[in-house]
């Protein structure tokens, strides 16, 4: 974890409410895909906890969806304002595992974190698949980007007014693939746990206090006992996962 200055070098709209931001600065620390960032702002005592997107050179790119007073507050900073980050947040995802043709599945604001992760995969020659979720087509966002990788790519909606009429977990029925990576909301994450059939990793959303692992605020169960989603996570393997009622 390093604390940084960066500084805004973009915030555009990708949705009626999906947002992608660019940063600028020392990104160093950011060493592996899924990991996250957590963003200190204006008035506020909690940190917002951010997925990476995309890591390159200097510039970090997150993606977020407005829900409340902090991304309210980050929809309309400007290029040139300077943020508080805490960067290299979270394990990331284990590439070695990911066989010739791994699948990414990525749900809402889940997508963004796919986005790298299947970057660093095809680079090392893998024939990957992903399947993003929305539950409607106004909602889609990041499907170029992903066929401009070189990403073989299916879009399911919810009500079926793009792509595949259904959740993610239903084309995930009809691949192949040698492993699997995941992130989006925990129905999702259950869902995809039940369809899959081989082994794979999630990444998992949950509200955060510190986001470094030291309140014990975001702790789940797991076989092995007791896990900070924020430092012990967000990613955790099938094997391990105990799914509360």
């Amino acid at each position: 974890m390093k604390k940084v200055f960066l500084t805004v070098i973009e915030n555009k709209a990708l949705t009626d409410s999906v947002y992608e931001m660019k940063l600028q600065g020392d990104v160093s620390d950011i060493t592996a895909c899924g990991q996250f960032v957590n963003i200190l702002l204006d008035g506020l005592y909690l940190r917002r906890p951010i997925s990476v997107c995309d890591c390159e050179g200097d510039v970090l790119t997150i993606v977020y969806k407005v829900v409340g007073k902090g991304t309210e507050q980050m929809k309309d900073l400007p290029c040139g304002k300077v943020l508080d980050v805490l960067t290299g947040l979270g394990n990331g995802y284990d590439l070695s595992l990911a066989g010739d043709a791994p699948l990414l599945l990525g749900g809402g604001v889940g997508v963004p974190p796919m986005y790298l992760l299947a970057k660093k995969l095809i680079a090392e020659g893998k024939e990957v698949s992903v399947i993003l979720g929305f539950n409607t087509k106004s909602e889609i966002f990041y499907e170029e980007e992903f066929k401009k990788l070189g990403a073989r790519v299916t879009v399911a909606t919810a009500d079926g007014s793009y792509g595949v009429k259904g959740f993610v977990t239903d084309p995930m029925k009809e691949l192949d693939y040698s492993y699997f990576y995941t992130c989006g909301p925990e129905p999702m994450l259950k869902a995809v746990y039940k369809t899959s059939t081989t082994e794979g990793q999630f990444s998992f959303e949950e509200r955060m206090g510190c986001g470094f692992g030291a309140c014990m605020g975001c702790s789940c169960k797991t076989i092995t006992g007791y896990k900070r989603i924020c430092k012990d996570g967000p990613v955790m393997k099938k094997e391990e996962i105990l799914w509360q009622n």
